[in-house]
């Protein structure tokens, strides 16, 4: 069963693709009847996209807004709290509710974990990630930070890690750097790596008496740089949340570090994804572990930690905490962002391929599908019916449409004119092309809004950028086309077919991290 829903993800999307041709073997109506058909879907989905984008845009910056840490500080008590004047309406329900509740937690109780997974990075791209997790607008005596380094293939993290915990172990409860060996059975990957440092830290919490209930374990990459107020905001919601131990905590997470710096193909792909994730944090039912995310030590303890089979470490902990809890599990969106790099390497040939293989692994996420198959086709499921098959169906869409989406739209309307005679007569064949045409100029609306957000969202202009550099990041959105096939449905299919002849991805394809200088542009 396992195998055949890995066979089956691929043709699915191959299918897709080829449906406009088959189809036009057996009538030119029927192949213009499913691109019309398709292109109007995907029309609609573009508008409600563009929607939700404005939306989520409007949620990031209110809770840019909002003083976090005063929010979390009335939460020690709500009752005195409540007696203060001018609370916003929200956050007055909030300390209600709380002020009712038994024996509720308290952020005095609360401890955060920041687990940094490094792989062969330098100090210059480790030291912005500890210094922007030290300006953090929240008490760093409650902060723990392990910068969790491989220990294989040289360990060339590891002096970079150790003169950090020199340099920064005063300014938080505790900094310690943790080395993973390489362990048989273990794909080479970050799950592995978060998982050890994990199990390293929990010896002492015993020791000390801590409450794994009361301690949030954040996993960030080398270069993801949180928000000087997410930990205030998620040590709020957490205490808020009914039942912190069965779900995770999801941040925004934009690729806006170097979003000034990489070429311009890497830009359109970064803001597309960073759009991807306001869009998503809107939606509960399809929000997912993605990247940095936060979830409970006691239920990561419950559940071994993060799986170490795995290349796909964050996207599969939600289904191994799905199962695990009998579909009792979701994802809470924090609106506060982690800042992440978007790709960037030595060179631009080395940057484009970089790109690729990161979105590659992302989309190796369909490894996925057959995982949750196998354990909701089968007679003794935990968890709801209607709701898994739910879940299952839009992974299922998600990654055909990944795959399959931009090549439909881009040549689907000239299957039946390229493949059968007879719609050389056939008048709807003729204006197929067309029509799609005058759609796709329609859904436009859609690609202005993305353009007047992405400009908004933009950190300052560095200095050693010229005014006009400001013009290429308009005009980079030409090449959303181009990216959509190559590094969209490409990336996806190649996955997919990996998975369809059983050739697996074994380990995970660390994202090149070049830093350029601010002095003469060059790359570190």
């Amino acid at each position: 069963m396992y195998r055949v829903c890995e066979v089956l993800q691929g043709m699915s999307s191959y299918l897709m693709i080829l449906a406009p041709f088959l189809l036009s073997i057996i009538s030119p109506l029927l192949a213009v009847v499913f691109v019309l058909v398709y292109i109007i879907s995907y029309f609609v989905k573009s508008i409600a996209l563009a929607i939700r984008t404005i939306g989520g845009y409007r949620l990031l910056m209110r809770a840019l807004r909002l003083d976090w840490s005063r929010r979390l500080a009335d939460l020690e008590d709500p009752e005195a709290a409540l007696k203060r004047e001018s609370l916003s309406k929200t956050h007055t329900i909030n300390l209600r509710q709380l002020a009712m509740t038994a024996n509720h937690k308290k952020p005095s109780d609360i401890y955060n974990v920041v687990i940094i997974a490094t792989y062969n990075e330098g100090r210059e791209v480790l030291e912005p990630t500890v210094q922007a997790v030290k300006a953090s607008d929240y008490d760093l005596k409650h902060l723990i930070v392990i910068l969790a380094y491989e220990g294989r293939d040289g360990a060339q993290s590891e002096q970079a890690c150790l003169d950090l915990v020199k340099k920064y172990r005063h300014s938080f409860y505790k900094m310690m750097a943790v080395r993973h060996p390489l362990i048989d059975g273990e794909v080479r990957g970050k799950g592995g790596n978060i998982t050890y440092a994990a199990q390293k830290l929990q010896p002492y919490f015993k020791k000390h008496g801590f409450d794994p209930d009361n301690v949030i374990v954040t996993t960030l990459d080398s270069d993801n740089r949180p928000h000087r107020s997410y930990f205030a905001s998620l040590t709020y919601e957490y205490i808020l949340h009914p039942d912190p131990r069965h779900a995770a905590f999801q941040p925004m997470t934009l690729f806006l570090n170097n979003i000034w710096d990489v070429p311009a193909p890497m830009r359109v792909i970064a803001t597309g994804n960073s759009f991807w994730n306001l869009v998503v944090s809107q939606r509960p039912h399809l929000l997912r572990n993605f990247a940095s995310h936060s979830q409970s030590m006691a239920a990561l303890i419950d559940m071994n930690f993060w799986s170490v089979h795995t290349i796909v470490e964050d996207g599969h902990q939600f289904w191994r905490s799905y199962f695990r809890y009998d579909g009792n599990y979701s994802v809470t969106p924090i609106f506060v962002p982690i800042y992440q790099d978007a790709v960037l390497s030595e060179t631009y040939k080395k940057t484009l391929i970089a790109q690729f293989v990161q979105v590659r692994r992302w989309a190796y996420g369909a490894s996925d599908i057959a995982y949750v198959a196998t354990r909701i086709l089968r007679k003794d499921r935990t968890v709801p019916l209607l709701d898994s098959l739910l879940k299952l169906w839009f992974l299922y869409e998600g990654h055909v449409s990944w795959a399959s989406a931009a090549l439909i739209i881009s040549f689907g309307a000239f299957g039946p004119l390229l493949i059968n005679a007879e719609a050389a007569r056939s008048v709807a064949a003729h204006q197929l092309p067309e029509i799609v045409s005058l759609i796709q100029r329609i859904a436009m609306i859609g690609l202005f809004v993305s353009i007047f957000i992405s400009f908004k969202m933009l950190p300052p202009r560095p200095e050693r950028y010229k005014r006009h550099r400001s013009l290429w990041l308009l005009l980079q959105w030409a090449l959303m086309p181009v990216t959509s096939i190559l590094y969209g449905s490409s990336a996806a299919l190649n996955s997919q077919t990996r998975l369809l002849f059983g050739k697996y991805l074994e380990r995970f394809d660390v994202t090149d991290k070049a830093i350029v200088d601010q002095k003469d542009d060059t790359k570190l």
